[in-house]
C-alpha cells in the first residue's frame, strides 16, 4: 500500500516538475529529524480536535466555526508574516510567479477550505471520531493515483483499505464515539475534508522541493489566513452596522481566546513547519504513515480533557484502522529491505 503512495508522490513530482528540476537530497541524519519533525507535527496536529471542542463548549452562547477560524488564523499570521520576511531574505534564487501562485492555491485548498469543513464537522461529532477519519486520507491518496495516475492499487492495497474502513465500520456499528444528531453530516464534512488534504498532500511535496519547507509553509498559511478573514468579513458584513456585528463577533471570552492562541500557535504554526519541512525530506507518504500516533494522541486528550466515552467497541474498531494504516509502512519496508 505504501508502494503505491511512493508511486503517486513520483508521479505528482514528474507531473510538476517536467522542466528539469532535480529534487534536493539530504543526509540520513537530515532525513533522521524529518521523522521526528513529523512525529512530533503529527501529535501537535491531533490536538487541534480536541481545542475546537473545547472553545465550542467555552461560551455561553454557539460559536461560528469561522469566527473560530479567523482568531485561529489571527494569532498565526504575524508569524508566518515574519518568518517569510527572513526566508526571502536567504532565498538566493528567484521564484517564478507561476510558482508563487500555486503554492498561493494550495494554501486556499489546504489550509482554508480543508479547515473549514473539519472546523464545522466537529460541530456534529466526536473530537475521537474526527481524528479518526482524517487519518484514512491516505486512501484518498491512492485512490487518486488511480484515478489520475496511472498508479494501480494492489492486492494489498486493497486489503489494508478493506481492514481500515472495517475498523470504522465497527466503530459506527456499535461504537460509543460514533453518536449524536446529525452525526453524518459531520462525517461526510469531515471525509470530504480528507480527500481535499490528500491532494494537498500530492501537490505539495514537488512544490516543497523546490522552494522550501519554510517558503512554502509561509506562502499557503498566509494565502490561508487571507481567504478566511475574508469569508469572516462577508459573512458578518464589513459595512452592516457600522462594523458592530464584526466587534460583537469577536467579543470573545478570555478562555476562548486563550484557546484560539494555543489553535493558532501550538495546533497550527508550529506542526504546519514541522509536517511540511518532513514532507520535503521524507516524502508524503512517509509522512502519512507516522501519522499513526495522531489518533491515538487525541484518544487520551479526548477522554482526559472532554469526557468523550470510549469503549470496548471503539477500541477493537480504532485498532483495526490503525493496523490498516500501519501495514503500509510494514509493506514498504519489506519491499525494499
Amino acid at each position: 500500500m505504501t508502494q503505491n503512495l511512493r508511486e503517486v508522490s513520483t508521479a505528482a513530482q514528474a507531473v510538476v516538475a517536467r522542466d528539469g528540476f532535480i529534487a534536493p537530497t539530504f543526509t540520513p541524519a537530515q532525513k533522521n529529524w524529518g521523522y521526528v519533525m513529523a512525529v512530533v507535527g503529527a501529535a501537535l496536529f491531533s490536538m487541534k480536535a480536541v481545542i475546537i471542542k473545547l472553545a465550542y463548549g467555552a461560551g455561553a452562547q454557539p460559536l461560528d466555526p469561522i469566527v473560530l477560524m479567523v482568531l485561529r488564523m489571527g494569532f498565526a499570521l504575524p508569524v508566518y508574516l515574519a518568518i517569510l520576511v527572513y526566508a526571502l531574505r536567504q532565498k538566493r534564487a528567484p521564484l517564478s510567479s507561476k510558482l508563487i501562485l500555486s503554492a498561493i492555491g494550495l494554501g486556499a485548498l489546504g489550509y482554508y477550505l480543508c479547515a473549514l469543513l473539519d472546523f464545522t464537522g466537529l460541530l456534529y461529532i466526536t473530537a475521537q471520531l474526527e481524528r479518526l477519519l482524517l487519518f484514512t486520507y491516505p486512501v484518498f491518496v491512492v485512490i487518486i493515483g488511480a484515478l489520475f495516475m496511472g498508479v494501480k492499487i494492489n492486492g494489498r492495497g486493497a486489503l489494508c483499505i478493506a481492514l481500515a474502513y472495517s475498523g470504522i465500520a465497527l466503530i459506527f456499528a456499535g461504537g460509543d464515539i460514533a453518536a449524536g444528531e446529525n452525526m453524518w453530516r459531520g462525517v461526510a464534512l469531515v471525509l470530504t475534508c480528507a480527500l481535499f488534504f490528500a491532494t494537498f498532500q500530492i501537490l505539495a511535496k514537488p512544490m516543497i522541493d523546490r522552494m522550501g519547507g519554510r517558503l512554502f509553509t509561509c506562502l499557503a498559511m498566509i494565502a490561508a489566513s487571507t481567504t478566511v478573514m475574508l469569508h469572516f468579513f462577508l459573512s458578518y458584513g464589513v459595512f452592516q452596522n457600522g462594523g458592530k456585528t464584526i466587534i460583537n463577533a469577536l467579543d470573545l471570552s478570555p478562555q476562548i481566546l486563550g484557546l484560539g492562541f494555543i489553535l493558532g500557535i501550538f495546533c497550527t504554526v508550529i506542526p504546519s513547519f514541522l509536517m511540511n519541512i518532513a514532507n520535503g525530506r521524507i516524502g508524503a507518504q512517509a509522512v502519512s504513515t507516522l501519522g499513526m500516533v495522531s489518533p491515538i494522541f487525541t484518544i487520551v486528550a479526548a477522554i482526559y480533557l472532554l469526557g468523550e466515552p470510549f469503549g470496548i467497541v471503539d477500541a477493537l474498531g480504532t485498532a483495526l484502522t490503525l493496523l490498516g494504516i500501519g501495514l503500509y509502512t510494514y509493506f514498504d519496508k519489506k519491499s525494499h529491505g
